[in-house]
């Protein structure tokens, strides 16, 4: 059996556009030898479509369009596994075993159409729907009641959508701690019990760092308990703020538990081929391949996301370029950086805005960014429109009994009026403005509503401050990866120690613990959910500064809430 894993970019939404290119791969494939080629969960619709699939009229044209595809490529020989919704006809919750049956008032499922020559010939509807995290699949679709193998190539091929494969799995921080499925089936128990040899997991899972190495761990373990072969397929691309890496592998069990045999680039489009021997004999003596997903630095694998999802976010809004305030800073020049590799140094704007409190080389470091970057680059200085606004307040400050003494709203001034300035050209260019904060920042409320905050995109939003030093540094140690001549942030970016300058001499560290100490609060207090109580015990940090950046991070929970509501960032970790 020779098989085609399609690492497929929809477009949510796009029917059209998605069904062309949909056929398009697979008469290629086809072409190739292909006896199967499978597609992402939902690939017809984009995951997650979440309530375009109550839109009127939206699943009688994922039927139509489904249905096109089917006659479209009715000519091949290769048999096709398509993720779509659907909506069988059901009797008491159960849906209809009839493949094509569809009844426009029917609960969608989460489905697999298995096509060949012109027709819909089986239908597989997801049994395990997750609900938690950023999936709310029960709010969308009826469960699935039973399992289905096909016949292709002599091979028993079992079928199978994502979560299918998590029955009683706790390995990570987007699982609970009690078995959410105790009272389901297992789905790969009933497929192997059915005589699937080979079992197509195709999937829509958002990228989180860590989590496709544990979900690896799922697939090896279920290779080695049922001695089956089992291929995995994610989607690639990103859709606001979730980040789908590819990463396609097939398995076979062997003496050592699973074996590795084929196994998809991540985060790129890409057709992975594979060949499976319809005599599982040969299996053993398939040749095991490297897993790229285990080799990247961490901080490769956290570049190329967060490319992919400047890039993705950015075209799929119907943008092609970009726009950017530098301040001589490490999060700017990472944020220029990021946007010149997703999206061509010719589509990216840098400005930097001056005020009396940055330093020369501040201004220094972000020409010289923009120079390695090969972007462009203008200066627009803020001293008049800063000097006009504090003779227009002072005034009034007066009037209303306020004090006159330089403080944070001094400070905010700023950051609103680089702001507007950018917000300004964002509207002239029609470029869309990246917003450039980082996550510890953001966390404890160290940015300015209307001001920093600014953008359409919060690039760093989900990247810590220590992530952001790695990362670039990992760029400048490989500029060839990321497309650049030359190491493109300036040596002097990296070492200073990071400031807002929005008044003389000041510094972080000012109003922040160390980043080694404040992203250890983050992780435990955000991402783990821990005590303070605990963090202290865990860390030996001081009892008080933990507090004090506990409630840093709760009370300015509306700044984030604002955040999101107008520029979401890429999701890296899981509870960001």
């Amino acid at each position: 059996m020779r098989l085609a894993l399609v690492q497929f970019n929809p477009t949510i939404g796009d029917l059209p556009a998605n069904a062309d290119r949909i056929i398009g791969l697979a008469r290629a494939a086809s072409a190739d030898g292909a006896d199967v080629v499978l597609f992402p969960e939902l690939a017809l619709t984009g995951y997650p479509p979440r309530d375009l699939l109550n839109q009127e009229g939206f699943a009688a044209g994922v039927r139509d369009h489904a249905l096109r595809i089917a006659r479209e490529t009715a000519s091949l020989d290769a048999t096709i596994v398509l993720g779509s919704p659907w909506r069988p006809s059901a009797t008491r919750g159960v849906p209809s075993p009839d493949p094509d049956a569809f009844d426009a008032r029917a609960p969608l499922t989460n489905a697999l159409l298995v096509l060949h020559r012109g027709a819909i010939t089986h239908r597989y509807d997801k049994r395990l729907l997750p609900t938690y995290d950023v999936f709310d699949e029960h709010r969308y679709f009826m469960p699935g009641t039973r399992p289905v193998v096909i016949d292709v190539a002599g091979v028993r091929v079992g079928l199978s959508i994502c979560e299918d494969l998590w029955k009683g799995v706790d390995v990570g921080p987007e699982i609970t701690s009690y078995d959410r499925y105790d009272r389901d089936a297992d789905p790969v128990a009933d497929l192997v019990e059915a005589g699937a040899r080979l079992i197509l997991n195709p999937s829509g899972s958002p990228f989180v760092t860590g989590k496709r190495a544990r979900q690896r761990g799922v697939v090896t373990r279920h290779v080695a308990a049922h001695a089956v072969a089992i291929a995995t397929l994610n989607q690639v691309g990103a859709n606001d703020d979730l980040i789908f890496d590819g990463h396609a592998a097939l398995y076979v069990p062997g003496a050592d538990g699973a074996r590795l045999v084929a196994a998809g680039p991540g985060f790129v489009e890409d057709v992975v081929m594979a060949e499976l021997p319809s005599d599982e004999s040969r299996w053993a003596a398939m040749p095991a391949v490297a897993d790229p997903l285990l080799t990247p630095d961490p901080s490769q694998e956290m570049f190329d996301a967060l490319t992919l999802g400047v890039r993705d976010y950015i075209r799929k809004c119907g943008f092609s370029k970009a726009l950017i305030g530098l301040s001589g800073g490490i999060d700017s020049a990472l944020t220029a950086a990021i946007a010149a590799a997703a999206l061509g140094a010719e589509n990216v704007l840098g400005v930097a805005m001056p005020s009396r409190h940055s330093s020369d080389h501040s201004v220094a470091d972000a020409e010289a960014l923009a120079r390695n970057l090969g972007i462009g680059y203008d200066a627009i200085p803020i001293e008049t429109a800063h000097d006009a606004m504090d003779r227009t307040m002072r005034p009034a400050y007066e009037r209303l009994g306020m004090t006159l003494e330089q403080g944070v709203a001094e400070e905010n001034v700023q950051s609103r009026l680089r702001g507007t300035i950018l917000m300004a050209l964002s509207n002239k260019s029609g470029a869309m403005l990246l917003t450039t904060g980082n996550k510890s920042e953001l966390a404890v409320g160290y940015c300015t509503l209307y001001g920093d905050m600014n953008g359409g995109l919060a690039v760093l939003s989900d990247v810590t401050k220590l992530e952001v030093y790695a990362i670039s540094n990992w760029i400048n140690a490989n500029p060839a990866h990321a497309g650049f001549a030359c190491a493109p942030i300036p040596r002097g970016t990296i070492d200073k120690p990071p400031s807002a300058e929005l008044r003389p001499d000041q510094l972080d560290s000012d109003s922040l613990p160390p980043y080694d100490q404040l992203d250890e609060i983050i992780e435990r207090y955000v991402e783990m959910r821990q005590h303070p109580r605990n963090i202290v015990a865990e860390t030996g940090l001081d009892p008080a500064m933990v507090a004090r950046i506990v409630r840093l991070i709760d009370v300015n929970e509306y700044k984030r809430k604002q955040q999101l509501l107008r520029a979401a960032g890429a999701r890296l970790h899981p509870n960001p």
